[in-house]
């Protein structure tokens, strides 16, 4: 993570049982100098709400529409306890910058917290219009269904003893256990995945096999050691350089794909832009209400600029993962975000499969 990018965007894993702790995705203003917010993560994470909310208020003073410092004073409100002042905060950050998807989440956050899960639920599905890609939203929104599923069938019970609805109801409550109802208790689910990579370790002892076929060798050693070991490896080079021609010739075709998006989005060519993407791409909804909204907000911006950096492609057969940084400038919103994109081989293009931000 870099140093100069805000922690945003809030799980609701057992919905009010986390603190807003601080998670992955950045959106960084370019107004914004790194030593400021800096300064403000580094006073958050060291749980000094007061001097974090002085320095952020003293900076927006000058600076009074910067969404990066204005979204870390709302961290800093709801850290020190101050939740309708920080939800009054991140509401009025959601009206400005509509286009980011992580106040609309940290709203939901603070209304899970005070057990309002339907204002919580209008929150995350804000989020995910905005962004249909936001993997903890959707994660967020199913906690908050199951809440209030709960409710449901708690009240259909106290009218209804006879209801069939009891199994379904501990069901629901075997997900958000009671120990996970308290802020300092949900700091012991965070260890314990720890243990689980140590049954990890226990595999380790596989690779010992591994070393098995030294023994082959050891057996040919006897006649001449070195012009025996020299031509087994051999043959695994040429392997070798044989995949590496083709892995890097499909990383270039990804990486100029991802760039062919980009301009095509900068130079607002729907037509282009609209074509990077698979037919069954994971919009969150129907083609054709996706197109329609983007078709919206790309034709609503006067100036798009969208450059991309720090391209890392994994290619698989078929199947790609691009990871890069995104520099977005749209009029006079200017946002940089990292993202990860999905695709898939189709003909000779590279389609996106799926897109999400700060993966």
């Amino acid at each position: 993570m870099q140093a100069v990018a805000p922690q945003v965007g809030f799980r609701l894993t057992a919905l009010a049982a986390k603190c807003l702790a601080i998670a992955a995705l950045s959106v960084t203003a370019l107004s914004v100098r790194a030593d400021d917010i800096a300064d403000v993560q580094k006073l958050l994470a060291a749980s000094k709400n007061a001097e974090a909310l002085q320095k952020a208020d003293q900076f927006l003073g000058s600076k009074p529409r910067d969404p990066m410092m204005r979204f870390l004073r709302g961290i800093s409100l709801s850290q020190a306890g101050r939740a309708p002042e920080a939800i009054t905060a991140f509401t009025k950050l959601t009206e400005d910058f509509p286009e980011l998807p992580e106040p609309f989440n940290n709203l939901a956050v603070l209304y899970a917290q005070q057990g309002q899960y339907d204002k919580a639920r209008t929150a995350l599905e804000m989020a995910i219009r905005t962004n249909p890609s936001y993997a903890t939203a959707y994660e967020n929104l199913g906690d908050v269904y199951a809440k209030l599923a709960s409710q449901a069938y708690s009240k259909a019970l106290q009218i209804d003893t006879r209801s069939a609805v009891a199994p379904k109801l501990a069901m629901i409550r075997d997900l958000f256990p009671k120990e996970r109802n308290s802020i300092l208790a949900s700091a012991a689910p965070a260890p314990a995945p720890a243990p689980a990579p140590a049954p990890a370790a226990a595999p380790a002892p596989k690779p010992a096999p591994a070393p098995a076929p030294a023994p082959a060798p050891a057996p040919v050693p006897a006649p001449a050691p070195a012009p025996v070991v020299k031509p087994v490896p051999a043959p695994a080079p040429v392997e070798a350089r044989e995949s590496k021609p083709d892995n890097g010739n499909h990383e270039r075709e990804v990486e100029q794909a991802l760039k062919a998006w980009a301009s095509a989005w900068s130079k607002k060519d729907l037509d282009g832009y609209f074509a990077a993407y698979a037919r069954d791409f994971d919009a969150g909804k129907s083609r054709k209400a996706w197109e329609e909204e983007r078709r919206a907000r790309i034709n609503g911006k006067r100036n798009i600029s969208v450059a991309v950096s720090a391209v890392k492609v994994t290619v698989s057969g078929n199947k790609a993962t691009v990871r890069f940084r995104q520099d977005y400038k749209a009029d006079s919103l200017n946002v940089s975000s990292g993202k990860r994109m999905d695709m898939v081989r189709s003909g000779n293009n590279w389609l996106i499969v799926k897109e999400s931000t700060g993966s």
